[in-house]
């Protein structure tokens, strides 16, 4: 393994596959770091000084000492808790936690027992406590701030109406700050009930409020540029907009000596952001995903980050990105919810889970919706004919949306199709995961399998008269000759999918893709794609990087 970043091989890793990618035919090369974290969400300090970390996509808390930045796996996936957006701590230690797709509120003692609080709030996402009083609001349209009783008793209503909800904190003046993300607002309430009243309006899409120690409201923007905008509530009302650069900004939490720490959802990590907008990194940021990548003109490398598009490096040709610190991915665009993406000329087709295919023009700067309301489309590719071809994952079908939009059935019947890729007879291939096969649409609407008895194939694309997919269930990537049927391993150990030593879901535990009419958590993707040097670029979804496989010696 060869690693772009000399300081790579020294980052902790969120994945632990137990050792390199095994190749005899390729040389693997990391094209960015791994990421220690799934994103960054909620954020708040312990009672033993750590600062705590809700991994959303990841299904888990960590917690980093920020002086050696060291990071611990505190909540670890697999548990009670599914999607950790938020969490605060009591007066006695005790940790709480929104878990927002189960629509689950969470007390962790100090003691690692878990009780449930509340399973009756939609979408609970900001959270606090004020002594051994804890407040919960709901992340949706018309939500409701509500105070719950973890001993029992019914949860009263504080303030109902909200924009999107989103973290809150109780002010110096003792009421509760929380933000409407729709409609760039700050509200307040008293916690012992009253009328709530706006405090501040047209605010960038404010995520989260926070107040500093010498209680000025701090208030981030979940914008590409980092934004906080400082207002002095109680002075002259005065506003301070400050950018980090810090793409995608979720949460923030101060220590005692006043410093501001931010997270951020889209690409994670943890960051120190000073008065003036500088910043230092204590935990780096990279991918949370990525999930299916493409290869532009030049070898370009983009990938679908769940959250944005992004490249692990500057693309060829694009002087406008600049790399961020020690080898960070490049964010071309946030683009929530990105899943799939194929490359045609200058132009990228996404998909989203929650069914949408879109059209993004990074020379424009311009996104077209194509088509919405499908079911689940992930692995898209675009056909010699022009159209855009997708898997559409839980409807069971491979379907071509045609240049004006008009969406035709290719195949159905499918078990659970994930990818798509073309051979250079205009062939189309897909691969079915639960089915375990690879198989090839036929002229007449059948199928013909290409190769069975594969575990978890997703990633599908086709180089010269081969085919490659990634199997997730065994971490490697399957290539078949499309001449003589012949197949071999080409790459194995490698960082896709759950860890092996992750703790398996309980049967039927897989969170929504949608909660109250909102997205919920999608499915993990491990996409692959050719680039024209021969070499192979794979979505290590696991630990949060791409891989780059170049031949090692004549094919």
């Amino acid at each position: 393994m060869r690693e772009n970043d000399e300081q790579a091989s020294a980052r902790p890793s969120r994945y632990d596959g137990g050792g390199p990618p095994v190749s005899g035919r390729r040389t693997a090369e990391r094209l960015n770091p791994a990421n220690p974290l799934w994103g960054s969400n909620g954020i708040a300090f312990g009672p033993d000084g750590r600062l705590y970390v809700a991994e959303f996509l990841g299904g888990r808390i960590s917690a980093v000492d920020l002086a050696a930045g060291e990071l611990d796996v505190v909540v670890p996936a697999g548990g009670p808790v599914r999607s950790p957006d938020d969490l605060a701590f009591g007066a006695d230690g005790s940790m709480y936690i929104a878990d927002l797709v189960p629509g689950r509120v969470w007390r962790r003692s100090v003691q690692g027992e878990y009780a449930l609080v509340s399973e009756e709030v939609k979408n609970p996402n900001g959270i606090t406590c004020v002594g051994d009083r804890l407040f919960v609001n709901e992340m949706k349209p018309d939500g409701r701030l509500l105070e719950l009783f973890p001993d029992g008793g019914e949860p009263v209503v504080l303030a109902e109406g909200l924009a999107m909800g989103n973290a809150m904190q109780r002010g110096p003046d003792g009421y509760l700050y929380y933000p409407h993300m729709m409609s760039g607002q700050v509200w307040r309430v008293p916690p012992d009930g009253g009328e709530p009243e706006m405090v501040a309006d047209q605010v960038d899409r404010p995520v989260a409020v926070r107040f500093d120690r010498g209680g000025v409201l701090h208030v981030l923007s979940l914008g590409p540029e980092g934004g906080v905008t400082r207002v002095d509530l109680h002075g002259t009302g005065s506003r301070t907009l400050v950018t980090s650069g810090v793409t995608g900004l979720d949460n923030a939490a101060f220590d005692a000596e006043n410093r501001m720490f931010v997270s951020s959802y889209a690409s994670g990590g943890i960051t120190e952001m000073h008065p003036d907008g500088r910043t230092r990194v204590i935990v780096p940021r990279g991918f949370d995903g990525p999930y299916g990548v493409a290869v532009g003109p030049g070898g370009s490398v983009y990938a679908a980050d769940h959250y944005r598009v992004a490249s692990p490096s500057v693309p060829r040709g694009d002087d406008a990105a600049k790399p961020g610190d020690a080898g960070e991915p490049v964010t071309h665009v946030l683009a929530p919810f990105v899943h799939g993406i194929a490359a045609e000329g200058g132009l990228l087709h996404l998909t989203s889970q929650f069914g949408e295919i879109r059209t993004y023009d990074p020379g424009q700067g311009s996104m077209r919706t194509r088509v919405g309301g499908l079911n689940r489309p992930m692995g898209i590719a675009v056909s010699p004919a022009g159209s855009l071809v997708v898997a559409e994952t839980g409807g069971g079908r491979v379907l071509a949306v045609g240049q004006d939009d008009v969406v035709s059935v290719l195949a159905e019947g499918l078990d659970r199709p994930v990818d798509v890729a073309f051979d250079t007879a205009g062939r189309c291939y897909v691969t079915d995961e639960r089915a375990g096969t690879v198989l090839r649409l036929e002229q007449d609407g059948g199928t013909a399998v290409v190769a069975d008895g594969l575990d978890a194939p997703q990633g599908l694309t086709v180089l010269g008269d081969e085919l490659y997919t990634v199997e997730t269930g065994k971490r490697r990537v399957h290539a078949v000759s499309l001449t003589t049927g012949a197949s071999r391993i080409e790459a194995e150990n490698l960082p896709v999918g759950s860890s092996p030593h992750a703790a398996p879901l309980p049967p039927g535990a897989e969170p929504a893709l949608f909660t109250h009419g909102l997205p919920g958590l999608a499915r993990r993707f491990a996409g692959i794609a050719a680039a024209p040097d021969g070499s192979l670029v794979l979505s290590a979804d696991g630990e949060g990087t791409v891989l780059r496989l170049t031949p090692s010696g004549p094919r």
